[in-house]
C-alpha cells in the first residue's frame, strides 16, 4: 500500500501564489500511475485555488490530513507541499490560510515527528516552499538532537534560509521532481528513487539558484516509480552470457554484420543486441569507431564500467 499527500496553496488573504495548485495536480497525476499505466500511489490532493472561497487548508485541516497519512501501516506514505513557507526565532512552518504572527501554520518540527513516528515503513517529504530546508533543523526552542528514523528521506526546494521560486506556471523544484518521475531520473531498470531525483534536481539548478537539499536515513533505496526501461530487460539479463568475464573482451568479426558476405543470423542477433548496449554506453568497440567498423575489421567490443556494474546485477539474478 502506497499513500501520498500532494498539497497545494495559492489562495492566501496575504501574497496569493500562482502555480502551487498545479504543482500538486501534477504531483497527483505523476504518481498515481507507473508510466505504463499500472497503480502506483494512492493519492489525496488537498488544493486551495485562488478565488475558491472559504479556507480549504487551515492549520488544523492540513495537521489532519498529515496525521491520517503517517498514521496507518503502509510501503510508504508521501508528503508534498507546494505553498507558503517561513521562518521565526521557533521553527520553520507549512503556511496555511488561515496564519497568523506566531501561528502561521504546521510547524515543521511537528511533520517531522509525525514522520518519525509513522507506521509507514518508508517516508517520502517533498517541500517546495520558501525555507523549506528548515525541515530537520533544530528548533531555536529545542536543546535536543534532530532525529531521522530509518526510513525517512526529505527533498526541499531550498535551503533553510533561501526563498523558493515559481516559473511557467508552477514552483521550478516542483517542475523538476516531476520531470525526473517521469522518467528523466529512471535508471536503465526504469526504476525512479528519491536519491535519483535529488541529483536530477541539484544537476539542473545553477550554482546562484536555489539549492535543493537531500536529508535521508536510508538502508535500501525506495522505487517510487517505475518508467520504460531505455533497454529490454531481457538483453540486460543476458549480459553475463554475452561476456562470461566482465574484464575481457568480445571478439568480433564479419560474421555479426548482416551486410557482410558471412553474416552468421546467430551472430546478426547477437550482434543487434550488442549495439543496444552501445547505445547506452553500457558496450564500446575496441580500436574502432563504431560497432559495424570493428566487426568487419575483426576487432573486439568491451565492457564499460557501468556495463560491469550491471553485468554484475545480472549475475546476481538482481534484474
Amino acid at each position: 500500500m502506497r499513500r501520498a499527500l500532494c498539497v497545494g496553496v495559492d489562495q492566501y488573504g496575504f501574497g496569493p501564489l500562482n502555480g502551487c495548485v498545479n504543482d500538486a495536480q501534477r504531483m497527483t497525476a505523476v504518481l498515481e500511475k507507473q508510466q505504463d499505466g499500472s497503480p502506483n500511489f494512492d493519492c489525496k490532493t488537498l488544493v486551495a485555488p485562488q478565488g475558491g472561497g472559504d479556507d480549504i487548508v487551515t492549520c488544523s485541516i492540513l495537521s489532519d490530513h498529515l496525521e491520517r497519512l503517517f498514521k496507518d501501516p503502509a510501503d510508504v506514505a508521501l508528503f508534498h507541499f507546494s505553498g507558503h513557507g517561513t521562518i521565526n526565532n521557533l521553527d520553520g512552518y507549512l503556511v496555511t490560510q488561515d496564519a497568523k504572527k506566531y501561528s502561521e501554520g504546521v510547524a515543521m518540527s511537528h511533520v517531522l515527528k509525525l514522520a518519525n513516528e509513522s507506521k509507514a515503513r518508508e517516508v517520502v517529504i517533498l517541500l517546495d516552499c520558501c525555507f523549506s530546508g528548515q525541515l530537520g533543523n533544530l528548533p531555536a526552542v529545542d536543546n535536543t538532537k534532530v532525529f531521522l528514523r530509518e526510513g525517512i528521506s526529505i527533498l526541499t526546494a531550498g535551503r533553510g534560509n533561501q526563498v523558493s521560486v515559481e516559473a511557467g506556471g508552477g514552483g521550478v523544484f516542483t517542475s523538476l521532481v516531476v520531470d525526473a518521475l517521469d522518467g528523466g531520473a529512471a535508471n536503465l531498470l526504469g526504476a525512479v528513487s528519491a536519491p535519483a531525483i535529488y541529483a536530477y534536481v541539484e544537476a539542473a539548478l545553477g550554482a546562484w539558484d536555489q539549492r535543493p537539499l537531500f536529508k535521508s536515513h536510508v538502508s535500501s533505496v525506495l522505487e517510487l516509480r517505475c518508467c520504460k526501461p531505455p533497454i529490454d530487460r531481457g538483453i540486460l539479463r543476458k549480459l553475463p552470457t554475452l561476456f562470461p568475464l566482465p574484464a575481457e573482451e568480445l571478439p568480433l568479426d564479419p560474421s555479426y554484420e548482416p551486410t557482410s558476405a558471412t553474416a552468421d543470423a546467430a551472430n546478426v542477433a547477437r550482434m543487434r543486441e550488442l549495439q543496444a548496449l552501445a547505445r547506452l554506453h553500457l558496450v564500446v568497440p575496441v580500436d574502432a569507431p563504431h560497432m559495424y567498423d570493428a566487426a568487419m575489421r575483426s576487432a573486439a567490443c568491451q565492457l564499460t564500467p557501468s556495463g560491469r556494474y550491471y553485468w554484475r546485477l545480472a549475475k546476481d539474478n538482481r534484474i
